[in-house]
């Protein structure tokens, strides 16, 4: 029996480079970055003070005060990407059409935001908690407030497999439209770690910039966190076609590994395997892949590491692919950060535009590839991956098509 092949037919997402896809798009073609002096929480106490915050985004606007007072922000930022991606989509959704539809989210911290308030109060013995702290904190709640909000009845779950989260999500979703457990799964990952208590935890792991991220260049720093959320909607080919919907791209392949190294170190040859094995689940030669969407954290050993990766699996292709970090742009929003690369990756190959690595200075010998410094630059690509390695050495690695 012939594999279901699947499709990409809407696109989510809000972000510091905007609150949908249109301003997302502009931004990152546009090689503008998000990352800006936080104004979410306190960082007087902190090393660094700049972060990829969502700014100007008002809850109120989304969702009535009974909703909100269940929904942590990084629910919030899943529903808005969420309900963005169906309506982008054109999916009518019926009695008929529920029960085939699912979704899977990918969330590595989940909620923090009332979580930090309670323990706050509970710790000061200012205040009890509030009853829906833990629902409201559990890293599934995204995923099941889609369901409720939207309706559907499929298969509904969530990742947790920090900075690799969202990819393996979309991975997931995929083998459940291969295997017909659904036609249509909503995919993606939401994160919003922009805390006091957590940014003083990234504090201690000594990765995080003191200004700004730039990934791959030899005077990089480190990391800058970001939040927000992205979804894409994946559909069977077949469904797709028969509601007349519009085809964005299709998820040609994926592949996944473990290091089994390091907890927070990454491993060159883990990486390299789950690239080789996205290559040959959607059957195609290195040589066809023309753009990465690099994991890219800005971090020395990451950027470098990676680079090892892909010289592996490329070899001498390696010097013709186009290879970029959106996290310049964006920042790196943990569970989140494979679904805005992903949604990145789509329209580059729909647009036939490689976003670029945005605040560029100096080549890295270590580093050495084609990263599309600074501005974007206009190529037709076939094929393209979209990369996301995770502490404690998870791998997961996505194929992208153009559809013409």
């Amino acid at each position: 029996m012939t594999a279901r092949r699947v499709v990409v037919t809407g696109l989510g997402a809000i972000t510091s480079l905007g609150h949908n896809v249109k301003e997302f798009r502009e931004s990152i073609f546009a090689g503008r970055s998000g990352i800006r002096p936080l104004t979410c929480a306190e960082t007087s106490k902190l090393r660094f003070t700049n972060g990829a915050e969502v700014v100007g985004f008002q809850p109120e606007d989304h969702f009535d005060a009974k909703l909100l007072d269940q929904l942590d922000r990084f629910t919030q930022f899943g529903l808005v990407a969420a309900e963005e991606a169906v309506r982008s989509s054109g999916l009518e959704i019926t009695p008929e059409v529920k029960p085939r539809v699912g979704v899977v989210t990918g969330a590595a911290i989940g909620g923090k935001y009332f979580e930090e308030q309670a323990y706050s109060g509970l710790f000061a013995n200012t205040r009890r908690p509030h009853p829906l702290t833990i629902p409201r904190g559990m890293s599934n709640a995204a995923a099941s407030q889609i369901a409720m909000r939207l309706g559907f009845t499929g298969p509904v779950l969530n990742v947790s497999t920090a900075c690799a989260s969202a990819n393996h999500a979309i991975a997931q979703a995929v083998m459940m439209l291969r295997l017909n457990v659904a036609d249509v799964i909503l995919a993606g990952g939401c994160e919003a770690p922009l805390l006091p208590g957590h940014l003083k935890m990234w504090e201690g792991l000594r990765v995080v910039s003191s200004d700004t991220c730039r990934p791959f260049s030899k005077d990089r720093k480190g990391m800058i966190l970001g939040e927000g959320g992205a979804m894409l909607l994946l559909e069977d080919l077949d469904h797709a076609k028969s509601r007349g919907a519009m085809i964005l791209g299709e998820v040609a392949g994926f592949g996944m590994s473990a290091d089994a190294h390091h907890l927070t170190q990454p491993s060159a040859a883990g990486a390299a395997q789950a690239i080789d094995a996205a290559l040959r689940d959607a059957n195609i030669q290195p040589a066809q892949v023309g753009y990465v969407n690099a994991h890219g954290t800005g971090t020395l050993i990451n950027d470098s590491t990676e680079t090892e990766a892909l010289r592996i699996v490329f070899r001498e292709h390696a010097d013709q692919l186009a290879v970029s970090s959106t996290k310049s742009m964006h920042g790196h929003t943990l569970g989140a950060a494979g679904a805005i690369e992903a949604v990145a990756t789509v329209l580059a190959l729909k647009e036939g535009v490689l976003p670029p690595t945005a605040n560029f200075t100096e080549p890295d010998p270590a580093c050495d590839l084609d990263v599309i410094p600074n501005e974007a630059r206009r190529a037709q690509v076939e094929y393209a991956i979209s990369n996301s390695f995770a502490f404690g050495g998870l791998n997961a690695v996505l194929v992208f098509k153009r559809w013409d």
